[in-house]
């Protein structure tokens, strides 16, 4: 054994150790796992770096932006909705549900589009049964593995065999070829996922999902029990209240109201006719036709200016838009604005946000908030743009936003975008089915179009939304299948395993293998190790004087059977975040559910294809 490949081997083995030890980020080691194959040589830089433009890579990244806009749209929640009905609420039946749904898409086009898809979903049904997500992400992963054997375009190591066997000079691999093989492994993985594995797998929440969690602008609302007091007005032209300034109108004292947002229609001239939200300041003026949403009893507003109420079909409308939300905001420990009042403190002028009630100690303030003397501990309703939110949240030390405003402000722009949305991904989806275009590409088409079509708010929340933990993870893993075919690594494994097999028969051959792939595609791409292995398995079966199938076969699927680590596929670089998953779990659930399909499908293989 050589030096390079020594290293490698060393290399190799302390990764997956501190992967398993879990107390070093998984991409900090698979970094390092990277220079160390460069210091030595091992690798070129180039070769280093490749993983970094790889379309895995690059299409794993946009995946987390077109589930971003499934899920801010509320896509994946309708999808949610439909798929708890169809289980009838009842939490184990809809297990097999989502399994068996992501097994059958699986099936026909690429797993880590399925898992993007359904990771929003999956996500949103686990929260409204009151469920961990862990308890669901993984068996999606491993199911979408598992359906990907079903038939030939399931998953690469399937058109990998096909194709090499027929440059070989055999018959090709028909499309359903894998299928007989794929249903048992198929079955009897949803067996296991849905009995034993479901008992192994971790039962925690992400720290990212448990914070997402924020009251909705009706719960604070009713929190604050200010519906009664909320009224949308109208201003007809002949209202004597029009191009007065509000400083001079004076309304918190005059009228004990507080005028929370004016909403004004376009210009009919202009080209783009959309209507704005305007948040009020001192020197600004109603005008004919605003409709101003006020905190406060409004009958003297009304009779003495002529306005019109409106009727509130749904009070979130008049609190939460796509540009205006509400948030609670506290007052932090040591903050300087303590025994000062709203007024005092220049609050609407300062942060372009309107406080409508202040909570304390159980009471709520309603009127005359302005006046009140702020305390700490107190909790106020704050109203305003969003972006005002996100500023105070960044810049302030004397408060503190409540919840993820970023999330808020997210959904609320792409509200009632869930069509848009769904269209893109059947778009996706088609795309991928029919092959018209490389994967890479049409995932790259559909993230593009989420942010243009406002289902993602910005080119910034498209970034956020990225697991770059993730991505960096499986970027930085590519290069150790170059260096373990650079460093003779696998030639010299698949010597060692003809050499100690050989003797006792093609049973025993095909064992290895498979359990050689097996445990290879746990830490390399199961494409590069199908395309390292499936020669090697044609060429020693002919030695063997017998049929290569069952030996291409075993290949394809023991280099599908990932589930032992999250670097294995990009199905589970994709639910390992969201889960709030670790090495150990995968590892956890993983190494019985291979264990228990490899004593299956050994033994199967040659009954659907004799040596």
């Amino acid at each position: 054994m050589g030096f390079d490949m020594a290293a490698t081997f060393i290399i190799l083995v302390l990764a997956t150790l501190l992967f398993i030890h879990g107390k070093i980020r998984s991409d900090i080691v698979a970094l390092g796992s990277l220079l160390l194959l460069t210091i030595f040589g091992i690798i070129t830089p180039t070769e280093a770096i490749a993983g970094f433009s790889n379309s895995v890579v690059i299409m794993i990244a946009g995946l987390f932006v077109v589930g971003a806009g499934i899920l801010n749209t509320g896509l994946a929640k309708q999808l949610g909705n439909r798929l708890l009905q169809l289980g009838d609420n009842n939490e184990k039946k809809l297990f097999i549900i989502i399994l068996i749904t992501v097994g059958i898409f699986s099936a026909f086009m690429s797993n880590t589009g399925t898992v993007a898809v359904l990771l929003p979903v999956v996500i949103s049904m686990a929260l409204h049964l009151k469920q961990n997500p862990s308890k669901y992400l993984m068996p999606l992963a491993f199911a979408s593995s598992l359906g990907g054997v079903l038939t030939l375009i399931g998953t690469p190591p399937n058109l990998i065999a096909s194709e090499t066997i027929a440059s070989s000079g055999y018959e090709a691999l028909s499309f359903f070829d894998f299928t007989p093989v794929g249903l048992v492994a198929f079955s009897v993985g949803i067996l296991f996922l849905s009995t034993i594995g479901k008992k192994l797998l971790p039962d925690k929440l992400d720290r990212n999902i448990r914070d997402n969690k924020a009251f909705s602008a009706k719960e604070l609302a009713g929190f604050y029990k200010i519906y009664n007091d909320l009224h949308v007005l109208e201003i007809p032209p002949s209202s004597s209240i029009i191009g007065i300034p509000l400083k001079e109108l004076k309304l918190p004292i005059s009228h004990g109201i507080t005028i929370i947002s004016i909403e004004r229609k376009a210009i009919e001239r202009k080209p783009f006719r959309h209507g704005t939200t305007l948040t009020p300041k001192a020197d600004t003026t109603l005008e004919a036709n605003d409709k101003i949403i006020v905190l406060g009893d409004s009958n003297r507003l009304i009779e003495e200016f002529k306005l019109r109420e409106v009727k509130i079909d749904n009070e979130d409308s008049a609190l939460l838009s796509r540009t205006n939300g509400i948030s609670e905001v506290l007052i932090t420990p040591h903050s300087n604005v303590e025994n000062k009042t709203i007024r005092e403190l220049h609050f609407r002028k300062k942060h372009g946000l309107t406080v409508l009630a202040i909570q304390r100690n159980g009471k709520y303030v309603l009127n005359n908030v302005g006046k009140e003397k702020l305390h700490l501990g107190d909790s106020l309703l704050v109203h305003g743009p969003w972006e005002q939110f996100e500023l105070l949240e960044d810049t302030s030390t004397d408060f503190v936003v409540v919840g993820q405003v970023s999330d808020q402000a997210t959904s609320a722009a792409a509200s009632g975008k869930a069509p848009i949305a769904g269209g893109i991904m059947i778009l996706m989806l088609a795309l991928m089915t029919l092959e018209l275009l490389e994967p890479v590409i049409t995932v790259l088409i559909s993230a593009l179009l989420m942010v243009v079509t406002g289902c993602v708010r910005s080119t910034k929340d498209a970034y956020q939304n990225i697991n770059w933990e993730s991505v960096i993870l499986i970027a930085a893993m590519l290069p150790m299948a170059t260096a373990l075919e650079k460093s003779g690594g696998v030639l010299f494994l698949s010597d060692v395993l003809l050499g100690s097999l050989g003797d006792f028969g093609p049973y025993a051959v095909l064992a290895g293998f498979y359990l050689l792939t097996m445990i290879l595609s746990q830490f390399i791409s199961n494409t590069a190790t199908a395309v390292i292995f499936v020669p090697i398995a044609i060429t020693t079966a002919i030695n063997l004087g017998v049929s290569p199938y069952p030996f291409v076969i075993a290949v394809a699927i023991s280099a599908s059977m990932a589930f032992s680590t999250p670097v294995a596929s990009p199905t589970n670089a994709l639910v390992m975040n969201a889960g709030g998953y670790s090495f150990k779990d995968f590892v956890k659930v993983g190494v019985p559910l291979q264990i228990v399909l490899t004593f299956v499908m050994i033994p199967i293989i040659p009954i659907f294809l004799p040596f």
